[in-house]
């Protein structure tokens, strides 16, 4: 481990916001004093973004195959060279976009898998371009795992700050949650949420757990979710040593969370903690792949086709993801 660690920085989807964040994080003084990045993408792409943004970053270029720790300067460059910017449709999910960033971020998992590198992120994807790409891409837990070789539970977290939003079920129809609940289910992200929060710095995080149904069931009223499979794995779980409470009502779970009570929320599903993190701060919130052997992070906002190539994009979430696993990267030496 190094000073600064190493962090893969992989250019996302070229059609929307991607480029001008990856160069505007690559030009903040702040990001280079954490950490010294690894860019992959196209430089032509990178170079469009950075005139889009309206910043000249110092880049020094680098091979593949190179030593990054013998290479000069904070920030470095690995140009793939696989995408001309005339191919590049603004605004669109194409095959091309979806072929250039499933590219870049396997080179990046591929980079920290080896050790080259000691934590991974990217700007932006857009999952129908990816698919365009993959037919069977899924998302970005599925894929990593499958890149770095993961054999073990991994999840999906949303980091606000000193708040993080944990989830059972992710990537599914909302009408398959209740079918797919179950105590081992339940029992397994919130030990991993505990390990990985510990990981990130909390000596002992306080994790709230939130029901399934209206008013966490109103006690079997409007459902039996909380009481035969919720609330067992929470006792359980303080039997266990970590500090969880609950089930809780999600309508006010957040409440609570925001003012201070808890560290965590480990939600039932995707939309019930995505919801709350996003109107607390969408232009600062992460997402960061747990459950892996070194981080991986990203703003937790998509593509914003709707503003990409006017350089208005705020980068305010992809520092606080490159920060984050700056950090999370830094303490490794002690997991």
């Amino acid at each position: 481990m190094t000073a600064k660690p190493f962090i893969a920085l992989a250019m996302g989807d070229p059609a929307g916001i991607s480029p001008e964040l990856t160069a505007k994080l690559v030009a903040l003084d702040e990001i280079r004093a954490r950490g010294r990045l690894v860019v992959i993408g196209d430089r032509r792409i990178f170079d469009e973004g950075a005139r889009v943004a309206g910043v000249v970053p110092e880049l020094s270029m680098v091979e593949q195959g190179a030593d990054f720790r013998t290479a000069k300067g904070d920030a470095l460059f690995v140009d793939l060279g696989h995408l001309d910017p005339r191919e590049v449709e603004p605004k669109t999910a194409t095959l091309a976009g979806g072929k250039f960033a499933l590219a870049n971020y396997r080179n990046a998992l591929e980079l920290a898998r080896d050790g080259r590198v000691d934590a991974v992120c990217f700007t932006p994807f857009n999952k129908q371009a990816m698919r365009y790409a993959r037919a069977d891409y899924d998302d970005e837990i599925a894929f990593s795992a499958e890149v770095a070789g993961l054999k073990t539970p991994a999840s999906e977290f949303n980091v606000l700050g000193e708040l993080w939003n944990a989830r059972v079920t992710s990537h599914i129809p909302l009408k398959d949650v209740a079918a797919k609940l179950s105590s081992e289910r339940i029992r397994r992200a919130l030990t991993l949420t505990d390990a990985c929060m510990r990981k990130a710095g909390f000596a002992r995080p306080r994790i709230a757990v939130a029901g399934l149904n209206p008013h966490a069931g109103d006690g079997g009223n409007f459902g039996r979710e909380e009481i035969d499979v919720i609330a067992p794995v929470v006792e359980g779980g303080k039997r266990d040593g970590i500090a969880v409470d609950g089930p809780f009502p999600a309508d006010t779970v957040f409440l609570r969370a925001k003012a201070g009570a808890f560290d965590a929320v480990l939600t039932m599903y995707h939309d019930q903690g995505q919801i709350a993190m996003k109107l607390m701060g969408f232009d600062r919130g992460v997402t960061l792949l747990g459950g892996f052997p070194f981080p991986i992070c990203t703003p937790a906002h998509g593509t914003a086709y709707d503003i990409a190539g006017q350089g208005v994009a705020s980068i305010g979430a992809s520092r606080a993801a490159v920060l984050l696993a700056a950090e999370m990267a830094a303490r490794r030496a002690v997991w």
